[in-house]
């Protein structure tokens, strides 16, 4: 069956929050999805060690409140807040930045539960040059991943890079970049702007060069 881009597009939600942490003027990147299991399993899913490399990536450490953890090549962190079988926080420690991410999970019925992560870092350099994008179109992958281990839990995890240069993969990795410029927009930065940052965003992801124009 062929991948369908359009419909993992629509199936994530996307918002963009300006608001204060620390005393410092932070952003929050929100991304929301559901998935066709329980909401025990959904959190099982994302709290296990076991089946987090399945949709993620491999990660090691004291998985519990207070305990830390390490992602392979990417983000290790603190667990400072959980409550099972509904909601953790963990800090997200990347290139020598701090930034903090807030995950829920919520039952939409007997068998569909919801995903919720918010993505908090201080304003940035970054931001200016690639708005939520940065962020929100790696989670969103990671989101995919999710929805591909629910649906199929046998099927082997297909390599990230691989799906990344395929063709439904720049497809995908495009109009995500450009859904997080309109969400941006939504929330009041200036649609230039918005939309610049995304390109950029997007050419990044694809390894492909900005359009002139």
């Amino acid at each position: 069956m062929r991948f369908n881009v359009e419909k993992n597009l629509r199936a994530v939600e996307r918002s963009v929050a300006s608001l204060e942490r620390d005393g410092r003027t932070a952003h929050a990147v929100m991304l929301v999805r559901s998935y066709a299991t329980t909401h025990a399993d959904l959190w099982d899913a994302v709290t296990s060690a076991q089946r987090i490399p399945n949709w993620f990536l491999p990660i090691t450490g004291n998985l519990e409140l207070g305990g830390s953890y390490q992602l392979e090549g990417n983000a290790g962190g603190r667990i400072t807040a959980c409550s099972p079988p509904s909601s953790y926080a963990i800090t997200w420690e990347f290139g020598g930045f701090v930034t903090w991410v807030d995950v829920q999970v919520a039952a939409e019925g007997i068998d569909r539960a919801r995903l919720t992560i918010t993505h908090t870092a201080h304003h940035s350099e970054h931001w200016d040059d690639f708005g939520p994008g940065a962020t929100g179109v790696g989670f969103e992958m990671g989101l995919l991943g999710l929805h591909m281990h629910l649906t199929d839990p046998e099927q082997p995890r297909p390599d990230p890079l691989e799906f990344a240069m395929s063709a439904d993969g720049k497809a995908l990795l495009t109009g995500s970049g450009h859904a997080w410029g309109e969400a941006a927009i939504t929330a009041g930065t200036d649609p230039e702007h918005a939309r610049a940052s995304a390109a950029r965003t997007v050419a990044f992801y694809t390894g492909e060069e900005i359009e002139a124009g």
